[in-house]
């Protein structure tokens, strides 16, 4: 478990090159600046960003092989976990779905001063996103499980991998999908919070839209 935010920045060191962990840098600053004009996170994680947010993203890379397509991030908000992967990725291209307007300013801003080449904003509605095919799909805080599953089902494959941060109660969420699409999703321990799990899971969700 990594529980400082010494632990979290060379948890993260250890997975990236010495000039992503620089863009990281620019990023926790760059965010801490602007989260005194808007509420990008909590002023409470301000202090554990590296804990609370760019190892809580990063770790996501444990469960996704290299993905042929798109990471899509759902619900990028201040760009965790998106951002974090397009840094740690370079070579991995990365959609950010955020329909919230100063939110897509902060993504399209940071993107571009990270020079983030493979990072675009999609700045709209998950609903009015044109069809693409996700290689990963990942949200953090979203929307609960099934209803990310509705909205999100038209982007996935046979190969789309699911890596989806949640709380306590990620299990319940898994368990209260119906039978025939349950075996698809399985709950992994957050490396970051205790009572966190992660849902990860592989396939094309053919659920009702």
């Amino acid at each position: 478990m990594i529980a400082t935010e010494e632990e979290a920045r060379e948890f993260v060191s250890q997975q990236c090159s010495g000039e992503s962990l620089k863009r990281l840098d620019q990023l926790v600053s760059a965010l801490k600046e602007e989260n005194s004009r808007q509420n990008l996170v909590a002023k409470s994680s301000i202090e554990q960003i590296w804990l609370r947010h760019i190892a809580d993203s990063a770790q996501l890379l444990r469960w996704v092989s290299e993905p042929r397509g798109i990471w899509m991030d759902l619900g990028a908000g201040a760009g965790f976990p998106g951002l974090v992967i397009a840094v740690m990725r370079p070579q991995q291209s990365v959609t950010l779905v955020e329909p919230r307007k100063r939110r897509i300013e902060w993504l399209q801003r940071v993107a571009h001063d990270l020079s983030l080449d493979n990072c675009r904003v999609q700045g709209r509605r998950l609903e009015h996103v044109d069809e693409l095919n996700a290689g990963v799909i990942s949200a953090r805080a979203f929307a609960p499980l099934d209803r990310l599953l509705r909205l999100s089902a038209r982007f996935s494959t046979s190969s789309t991998q699911w890596v989806l941060p949640k709380g306590r109660s990620a299990e319940q969420e898994v368990q209260a999908l119906p039978r025939r699409y349950r075996r698809m999703f399985h709950v992994e321990q957050s490396l970051t919070d205790t009572e966190a799990g992660i849902i990860v899971g592989k396939g094309k969700w053919k659920g009702s839209t």
